[in-house]
């Protein structure tokens, strides 16, 4: 069967989703292949005012547009790969991630003088329990603001006053061309990223032909970040982890070998549970961290967390 020519994108409808879908859309056009964005907005789009540990769904970014995979209005869907669950339907493969771009969380401020090692008590707006946790381990002397809405709405918030300083991805703040607010990178060792974060991943239907698969994963995946993603996502799917919770990973390539760091933060960030370990093989090396994260005691610490997140809701 000849693969289709023209792929309908999935994807939600926020500027950096937006952007996102089209990058996809120009690496299938290199391929020779032309697209159409299909835009939506999911349940963490629409829910504003609560934070995501506190929605109860796993799939607040995803749910949608795997409906719609089902359902065959669209191709494929993309995702910011750190806002996927820790397993997926087998009927709903991941078929690419793109290259990853830094993966690294910035503080952005209005401020330029502003550091969050400085003793001076500091209003930190973030949605992600991960930051918050990291936030509360290495910084106790600030407080979590919760920030939600996306990128733009953010920026406003911070202008207003809402907070001194915001904590993001770096990815996404380049992506947008905010990095004039960016008055700090924060370390990848010491303040860990989520696992994916910095790459788009492609999820597509069963449905869809093998042909059109594989042409699309020709045309947009990069091979060394999919390693390394792979590597950090089974330390998810073994820990049940997602964005609710703070679970972190990043791996990286050195000299061919896939160096993996993963780890659990209590909320508190007064415990950590954390592993690394080095493998050629992605599925070996992620299930040896965890193996080694889940013998620290890292889901008995994610016992305790949920307990936690649901008494606060």
């Amino acid at each position: 069967m000849q693969p289709k020519n023209n792929i309908r994108i999935g994807t939600r409808n926020s500027a950096l989703a937006l952007w996102q879908a089209n990058y996809i859309g120009r690496l299938l056009e290199a391929a020779g292949m032309t697209y159409e964005l299909v835009a939506i907005r999911t349940i963490g789009d629409k829910i504003l005012d609560r934070s995501l540990s506190k929605i109860g769904a796993k799939g607040v970014f995803t749910e949608e547009l795997e409906t719609m995979l089902r359902a065959g209005e669209i191709d494929i869907a993309q995702h910011s790969a750190k806002d996927l669950p820790s397993t997926l339907a087998d009927d709903l493969p991941l078929i690419a991630f793109t290259e990853r771009e830094a993966a690294h969380d910035v503080v952005m401020s209005m401020n330029p003088s502003i550091r969050l090692g400085q003793l001076a008590p500091l209003r930190i707006g973030t949605s992600s329990t991960r930051r918050r946790a990291f936030l509360a381990h290495h910084f106790p002397q600030h407080a979590a603001v919760e920030m939600r809405g996306n990128l733009q709405t953010r920026l406003e918030k911070l202008k207003n006053g809402d907070c001194d300083a915001m904590l993001l991805a770096y990815a996404g703040v380049h992506r947008m061309d905010m990095k004039d607010f960016i008055v700090e990178h924060l370390s990848l060792t010491n303040f860990v990223p989520a696992v994916g974060q910095g790459s788009v991943a492609i999820q597509c239907s069963t449905q869809l032909n093998t042909d059109t698969r594989h042409a699309i994963r020709e045309a947009c995946n990069h091979i060394n970040t999919e390693r390394c993603i792979l590597a950090e996502r089974c330390v998810l799917a073994q820990l049940d982890g997602g964005c609710s919770v703070p679970v972190y990973g990043h791996a990286k390539l050195v000299n061919g070998q896939i160096k993996l760091q993963a780890g659990v933060l209590s909320l508190s960030g007064d415990k950590q549970i954390e592993s690394d370990a080095s493998g050629i093989d992605p599925v070996s090396t992620g299930n040896q961290v965890a193996n080694d994260l889940i013998n620290k005691g890292a889901q008995t610490l994610l016992i305790e967390i949920r307990v936690q997140l649901a008494s606060q809701s």
